[in-house]
């Protein structure tokens, strides 16, 4: 999701810099920025404090960006295809944005706002994506980024007690909303949603306001700082893509799994680039697809892993991999043939010159929380 800093290149921060570095952050480069990929009580207690109270991450490195104008909905369906014109008002949508051979460009958040179009998409993605929008829109709608605002999570079962001390409407709202909130004086962008598998929100803030909001929430005792790492994780054990990894210029929906993002009238239309290639994914099935993953044994398989079938040919690769606390094992993700896929199918993964038994495993790995009303 980021490729390391070159020597001369200047890593930005995000308007939290100075309370990582007061809270004991440990930071890393990530995607351009410096982000706190853990705190001193680390990786583990943090992905436990996320599934059993609630964690606070900052994701202010995210693209943040609105999307105005009459036809913006016509504008942004026609680089993704995800149904946006039949989304309610105030829902929130995933997508992706595709290629003319079908692969992902980048996946992103689509809300309808105060009659525009809300738009979060990932750091490392940023530019392009920018302009690959405002190269697809022309005239028909206008992006306006957002460069003057905070991004932080608030995620876990506590979550909504905890926001809802400081912005009580917070409660109210269902699962993949959007609302403009009010933090004392402060107009807040508020979604319910998040990228752990909990239930949760994230927050637009102005960048000014951000560390005195975030020191408030930290103040309660449901609350934790936690990091990249934890994200992971948690993000891992839920099923959830991380791209540049899991999706990229290569992928399809169809293959990454994602064709629920697709409706019947995208599907009928088509109007989104590669919707020949990916409409015939979903009517033959595609030649691959990714899936969940268990080692059977202890040791983790990370990305880049070869998975082999009972012959011991490669057949695949892992994606993303590491330890699931949640779990209580070894945790993967990653793509295999289509007859390879179903759960259970026995295959082996090549680490260290070993061939280690695994399994292939419904996704998510370990279920969702998100709220429900």
């Amino acid at each position: 999701m980021g490729d390391q800093p070159g020597p001369q290149e200047i890593l930005q921060i995000t308007p939290l810099d100075a309370l990582h570095h007061e809270l004991g952050a440990k930071l890393v480069p990530f995607a351009g920025y410096s982000m706190p990929v853990q705190y001193p009580m680390g990786v583990l207690k943090e992905h436990e404090q996320t599934r059993t109270r609630a964690g606070l991450f900052d994701v202010s490195h995210m693209g943040q960006a609105y999307l105005k104008g009459a036809d913006a909905i016509a504008a942004i369906e026609a680089l993704v295809p995800g149904d946006i014109a039949n989304l309610p008002p105030a829902g929130v949508r995933y997508s992706v944005l595709t290629n003319e051979l079908g692969g992902i460009i980048d996946d992103l958040m689509i809300s309808k706002y105060n009659g525009e179009l809300f738009l979060v998409f990932n750091a490392a993605c940023k530019a392009q994506d920018i302009a690959h929008i405002n190269a697809g829109i022309g005239d028909r709608a206008a992006l306006e980024v957002i460069e003057d605002r905070a991004l932080v999570a608030l995620q876990g079962p506590a979550a909504t007690d905890v926001l809802s001390r400081f912005i009580p409407a917070a409660r109210h709202m269902s699962f993949m909303t959007i609302s403009k909130l009010h933090f004392g004086d402060v107009d807040c962008i508020v979604t319910r949603s998040g990228y752990t598998g909990e239930d949760g929100y994230e927050i637009s803030i102005p960048a000014a306001d951000a560390e005195n909001f975030c020191r408030l929430l930290l103040g309660e005792d449901e609350v934790e700082a936690c990091g990249l790492g934890a994200r992971d994780s948690l993000r891992l054990e839920a099923g959830l893509c991380l791209y540049g990894n899991d999706i990229d210029q290569n992928t399809t929906p169809i293959e990454a799994g994602l064709t629920w993002i697709i409706g019947k009238r995208r599907r009928e239309e088509k109007g989104f680039p590669g919707a020949d290639i990916i409409i015939r994914q979903i009517a033959e099935k595609s030649p691959r697809k990714r899936v969940g993953i268990r080692p059977l044994g202890r040791a983790p398989a990370r990305a880049g892993t070869e998975i082999t079938d009972a012959s011991g040919n490669i057949v695949g690769k892992i994606t993303s991999g590491g330890f699931g606390p949640t779990a209580g094992g070894p945790v993967a993700m990653g793509y295999v043939p289509i007859e390879m896929a179903n759960p259970d199918t026995e295959i082996g993964l090549s680490v260290r010159g070993k061939i280690l038994p695994a399994k292939v495993v419904k996704m998510p790995i370990v279920p969702h929380n998100y709220y429900k009303d």
